[in-house]
């Protein structure tokens, strides 16, 4: 099946099974490798994208519900060569670990910063909570989310 879509502001194609997964769309068919595969069942937050304007999992979206869509993944954070403020607070704060779950975090977090720009603690812990980590504890996570309009700055 031939699916139109927009990934990171650019139109984007594939021509796949309609039940294929999201994630696998992004990561074999347009070397979109940043959302990774933790779990496969939508509990651990690695495979997070932006999906018209919502966090989901996207080992759970079949492609042919994002046909006409607008998909942000990880690597549509950057721009023009220069880190989003909140993958710079990360390298700041020391938020990363392993790199498996950062891609999910960093996406969650873009969309609560969107929303919000000055989260307080719990907020950003609210917002993260589809996304597990099993390298490191959360703090540096929350302190990077909620400091990360300040780099901006």
């Amino acid at each position: 099946m031939h699916i139109e879509f927009s990934v990171n502001g650019e139109r984007r194609e594939v021509d796949l099974p309609p039940m294929t997964r999201l994630l696998d769309a992004l990561r074999e068919h347009l070397d979109l490798t940043g959302a990774k595969e933790g779990c496969g069942e939508g509990e651990c937050g690695a495979c997070s994208v932006i999906l018209d304007g919502e966090v989901v999992c996207s080992c759970l979206v079949p492609v042919v519900q994002v046909a006409g869509a607008s998909v942000r993944t990880v690597e549509g954070l950057a721009r023009a060569g220069e880190l989003d403020s909140i993958q710079a607070s990360f390298l700041k704060h020391g938020a990363a670990q392993c790199g498996i779950c950062t891609p999910g975090f960093l996406v969650a977090a873009r969309d609560l910063l969107d929303r919000n720009p000055h989260p307080t603690p719990d907020q950003a812990r609210d917002a993260l909570a589809g996304n597990l980590c099993r390298c490191t504890g959360y703090q540096a996570i929350v302190d990077a989310v909620v400091h990360a309009e300040a780099v901006r700055e």
